[in-house]
């Protein structure tokens, strides 16, 4: 063992290697050097193994692999087969070509972003998005932030700072990566004040809650949760209702927020935007790139008066979005006022999508996987919307089965192929749900499986 690691050259031989000396020329002598560090490093742990010292040109060759994958991006497009809607770990909304091609030409040069070209003066960034929000939703203003995390946050805290914010104490939820309504009222300096029990809550727990430093009445929808059976929460015009006797603004978190009826779609209705406004809500927030279909944001839509206290606190500064997130915001609002999200919001055409399609370009995928010799066939499942909307909601869809020796094998095969393609794995069976591919990925994503399992 000895005697193997003594064969091992020093990084000063190793750097002087033509290869390498490119690699440095090319790059940096830094990174040259952390990436011969590494290659020698793993030679010597092999070789602490049991096995024979690597000659020299395999060690350059394990030094221009380090390199080259140190300056690879780690952000990565995949494919998603996974049948997953709204797929959080996977960016959530994929967003239509021309919401893309809108947020490209923002970032290529100069925008008219905070400047009117009318008045030739400066001008809100808020108005490429805010005139199109209030024309959907009805709503007197608008104001965009970088998430509805974010929008919460401000909520509470230009308007309830040291003062009572009451709540159902079920809609004390917790979101994905521990963000949970109490901290978020904690941190803004709002004070909580919890009524009703788990399960049911009536309009008397509030008013009776309500007192001299009771600043907003707050609702915050289940988008990730379902309590079932012996239940009750006050609607949200009672809500309304008992905020106009006691002159308490009312503000509802919807979560992830749909200008359009789910139900119409083989869904359970989730509330829209629309319907809170209606319903008197003094200020509604939701998010962007869930069942809006667009890029991250926070969006805060209401009465006009409260909306313009929330753009003059320090805090809108600190959250607020970029150019590229607004043209893109703009984009998608588009699609829903020409009528078109169906056709062109990649959330919508995927869920509206008939499961006849879907099995005809699941029977297409399968013929072509045969042929290259995989066990394919074609069996029922579900497809899901994901991204904390609509639990325990489910679609039908059609699904390719591949039966391999060892799909864990082949999903990780897949995972670390360029492009990623990420499946699903039940039993011994390594899945791909044509619903969440886009028609563009197909060929690409049948190359990538059949190279794999050849």
């Amino acid at each position: 063992m000895q005697k193997e690691l003594r064969k091992l050259p020093s990084v000063d031989k190793l750097l002087q290697e033509e290869d390498v000396q490119a690699l440095a020329e090319a790059h940096s002598h830094e990174l040259a050097v952390e990436a011969v560090r590494e290659a020698l490093e793993s030679a010597r742990q092999a070789i602490l193994e049991g096995s024979p010292c690597p000659p020299v040109s395999q060690l350059v060759e394990m030094t221009v692999a380090n390199l080259n994958r140190r300056l690879q991006p780690t952000l990565r497009p995949v494919i998603n087969a996974t049948g997953v809607i709204i797929h959080t770990n996977l960016g959530r909304a994929p967003l239509s070509q021309e919401t893309r091609a809108s947020m490209e030409e923002a970032a290529q040069g100069y925008s008219n972003l905070e400047y009117d070209l009318e008045a030739g003066q400066r001008g809100s960034r808020y108005v490429h998005a805010e005139e199109l929000l209030c024309r959907l939703t009805g709503a007197e203003a608008a104001l965009m932030v970088n998430n509805n995390a974010g929008a919460v946050l401000l909520m509470l805290t230009a308007l309830a700072q040291g003062r009572e914010v009451i709540i159902s104490r079920s809609q004390l939820i917790e979101i994905g990566g521990g963000f949970r309504i109490p901290d978020v009222m904690r941190q803004s300096g709002a004070l909580l004040v919890e009524v009703g029990t788990t399960n049911r809550t009536h309009q008397r727990d509030y008013e009776e809650a309500i007192g001299e430093e009771t600043a907003l009445l707050m609702r915050a929808h289940h988008s990730n949760f379902r309590i079932v059976g012996f239940t009750h929460e006050v609607p949200l015009a009672e809500l309304v209702e008992l905020g106009h006797k006691y002159a308490l603004p009312v503000i509802d978190d919807l979560g992830s927020g749909t200008l359009l009826d789910t139900a119409d779609y083989g869904l359970a209705h989730e509330p829209t935007i629309q319907e809170s406004i209606v319903a008197g809500a003094s200020l509604v927030s939701c998010s962007g790139d869930k069942l809006l279909g667009g890029p991250q944001a926070g969006i805060i839509l209401g009465q006009k008066d409260l909306v313009a206290r929330l753009r003059r606190h320090p805090l809108t500064r600190a959250l607020r979005v970029d150019k590229t997130t607004l043209a893109g915001l703009q984009a998608t609002l588009l699609h829903y006022m020409e009528g078109k999200a169906l056709e062109k919001v990649p959330v919508w055409r995927m869920m509206a999508m008939p499961v006849e399609t879907i099995g005809e370009r699941a029977r297409a995928w399968a013929l072509l996987l045969t042929e290259a010799g995989a066990e394919v066939s074609v069996v029922d499942g579900r497809s899901t919307v994901g991204g904390g909307s609509l639990p325990g909601e489910t679609l039908p869809t059609k699904l390719v089965s591949i039966q391999v020796p060892s799909p864990d094998d082949l999903a990780r095969r897949l995972r670390l192929g360029q492009p990623a393609v990420v499946g699903r794995i039940e039993g011994d069976r390594f899945l791909l749900d044509p619903r969440t591919v886009m028609p563009e990925q197909e060929k690409t994503l049948i190359e990538r499986v059949r190279l794999v399992l050849a």
